[in-house]
This record gives structure tokens, sequence and C-alpha cells, in this order.
């Protein structure tokens, strides 16, 4: 993620300190920017259990 904030960022690619992010805008758009390592902080993804991921394909079956 951007330092100042934003949009979560997907890392596409590393060259040094030169990282190609790719994200969504508000609208749908996709966005693809090289940035400068500097800007960027990381984020910590919560990962679904097992657990979880059966109660949400329960909840989607009796839709």
């Amino acid at each position: 993620m951007l330092k100042s904030g934003g949009q979560p960022l997907t890392v596409a690619e590393v060259k040094g300190d030169d990282i190609l992010c790719l994200w969504m805008g508000s609208e749908g758009d996709l966005f693809r920017e090289t940035l400068p390592l500097a800007t960027l902080e990381g984020l910590e993804i919560e990962e679904l259990d097992e657990d979880d991921e059966d109660e949400e394909e329960d909840d989607e079956d009796d839709e």
C-alpha cells in the first residue's frame, strides 16, 4: 500500500528499488504503475482458514 494511503496494491514485479504495482480503482479501472520502494509499505493479509472457506461456500449454495 502507498504510505500516503489509497487502494491496496498488488506487486507484479520487483526490479531493485522499483516495484511494478497493479490495483483496481474505485470505479473498477485497472491501474499499473512502477513505484519507488520508498513510497510503499507492506500489509499483512489475513488468510481464511479452511473452516471459513467451507462456510462461505455453504452460504453461496443456499442462495
